[in-house]
């Protein structure tokens, strides 16, 4: 048997075009930069913050927002591609924040979860706050940068 010499090259025990091809997955604004559209777009990141520190965005929204169209927290998380257990430890330390329920759950999972009144009008004042935020930010980005 042959020494090995640290200097040798290590020769690997799989044949890299025998490996399943993977199709490449682009963000939606680079498939649009392609098309012809702007090359840059305006993302303005808004947060609810509670006094525990907590924050609620639009990702967390969107969460909660699934869960109730979808009627399971663990369909919603399988579309988000999201841990069960990270939605779920979300959503009590959300809920302990904001000092009320934003589900409604019924256990075993057989009943689901849809969101409580509160919850619903909650996100409707997010959404509304929200709105002409982004209409702003999405005006001043057009006027600063449409000489580009």
């Amino acid at each position: 048997m042959a020494r090995r010499h640290s200097t040798d090259p290590v020769q690997p025990d799989y044949n890299l075009t025998e490996m399943p091809s993977r199709p490449v997955r682009r963000r939606p604004e680079a498939r649009r930069t392609r098309r012809g559209r702007a090359p840059a777009r305006s993302l303005l990141k808004v947060w609810v913050v509670f006094q525990t520190g907590t924050k609620l965005g639009d990702g967390r929204v969107r969460l909660l927002e699934l869960i109730d169209e979808l009627g399971s927290i663990q369909h919603a998380v399988a579309q988000m591609r999201m841990s069960y257990r990270a939605a779920w430890g979300y959503i009590g330390e959300l809920e302990r924040a904001a000092g009320f329920k934003f589900l409604s759950r019924k256990p075993g999972g057989r009943g689901g979860a849809q969101l409580t009144e509160k919850g619903r009008a909650f996100l409707t004042r997010y959404r509304r706050f929200r709105g002409p935020l982004d209409r702003l930010a999405q005006r001043s980005f057009t006027q600063a940068f449409s000489s580009f």
